[in-house]
Formats: structure tokens, C-alpha cells, sequence
């Protein structure tokens, strides 16, 4: 079983996140997909996010009415901040049945050689890239390589968590920018107003 896992903050979880992660399932090489909650990533400032729990809260809410999706919270129990390369092998030593793969856009692929121990990642684990800006080519350095395979036809949506944020602290509305559920979690827990 080969699973796709999601990394982010995901703060919050929103359409866009749940698009890429359908395409990605309807792949012939990706079974299911687990949203990675990140508590800390090494390249963000952690004093803007939601609470570790309440992210995985709002992933559980949006991915549990398909159950291809899992919201997972492994990076919980390592050491902060999280590196995906430690992730990774916890994970396959959690469950050495599995092929775990890496989803991400393709401006995280940008920095990837800044990653810990990027070179044991692509030799061991395959890197599913999709596009994030519209009309721009996919120009990389591992644009040949054997492990990345660029998926330049999933659906491209100019959201951002920072933008619905933004929205809620203004008293605007997000609707359709979050799933209905998580929307209106996020609006009874009084979330980033």
C-alpha cells in the first residue's frame, strides 16, 4: 500500500488542501492520504498557529467522511521542531507494510535541499509535486529525477490559510473556502478572530 502523506500546518485545513489530496487519491500510485499535522515546521514562526489539537481537530472534521483520508498526528509525540526525514522513519518502522510517499507544492521543492538529510529522503521515498502558481512552468533541478513526478494537472486554487484567517478576524465570510463542517467548528471555538 503506497500512502501519500500531506505535511502541514494546516491552519486551517481548507478546500484547496482537500482537492490536491483527492487528485492525488485518484492516482494509480497513491492509495490514501494522511494530512500530517506539523506542531512546529523549521521554517515557520509557531506563535501564529492554532493550537496543535485544534488543527487535528479541524483535519479530523474535514477528512472523516472519506475514508481514504486519514488526519494524523505522529509528529505530536517527536521531537520539535519536526523534520520530515525522522518522520519518515518512525513511519516506516510503525509499519513496515507500507511505501510512504511525499505531496507538496512546488514551492516547498524550491527549499528542499535546505531539508534535513533531503538526499536520504529522495533515495528512499517518492515526491508527488504539484503545481502553485498558474501558467508558470515547473522549472527544477530534480525536474528528472526518478523520484519526483511533477502532476501539472491538479486543479490550481489561489487560496490561502493566511487569507481565510485574515477573513474570520474581519468578520468575513469563508464560506466555501472551508469545508461546512470545519467552518462551523472553527466558528463555535471562536478560532482566529
Amino acid at each position: 500500500m503506497n500512502i501519500g502523506l500531506y505535511f502541514g500546518s494546516f491552519n486551517p485545513i481548507h478546500v484547496g488542501h482537500l482537492i490536491i489530496a483527492q487528485y492525488m487519491i485518484q492516482r494509480d500510485d497513491i492509495d490514501a492520504v494522511w494530512f500530517v499535522v506539523s506542531p512546529q515546521n523549521p521554517f515557520k514562526n509557531k506563535s501564529t498557529l492554532l493550537q496543535d489539537y485544534h488543527r487535528l481537530a479541524l483535519v479530523r472534521i474535514a477528512t472523516e467522511d472519506e475514508p481514504k483520508f486519514k488526519a494524523e498526528d505522529i509528529e505530536f509525540g517527536l521531537p520539535q521542531p519536526s523534520y520530515t526525514i525522522d518522520t519518515l522513519t518512525y513511519l516506516k518502522e510503525k509499519h513496515p507494510d507500507k511505501n510512504f510517499s511525499l505531496l507538496m507544492g512546488e514551492d516547498n521543492l524550491r527549499g528542499f535541499n535546505k531539508w534535513k538529510n533531503y538526499e536520504q529522503i529522495l533515495a528512499n521515498h517518492h515526491l508527488f509535486v504539484y503545481p502553485r502558481i498558474e501558467g508558470e512552468p515547473i522549472e527544477h533541478t530534480l525536474k528528472d529525477h526518478a523520484s519526483v513526478t511533477f502532476c501539472e494537472d491538479v486543479p490550481l486554487m489561489k487560496i490561502s490559510a493566511s487569507y481565510i484567517r485574515q477573513q474570520i478576524k474581519e468578520g468575513k465570510s469563508v464560506d466555501f473556502l472551508l469545508n461546512e463542517k470545519v467552518a462551523k467548528y472553527a466558528d463555535e471555538m471562536n478560532f482566529y478572530r
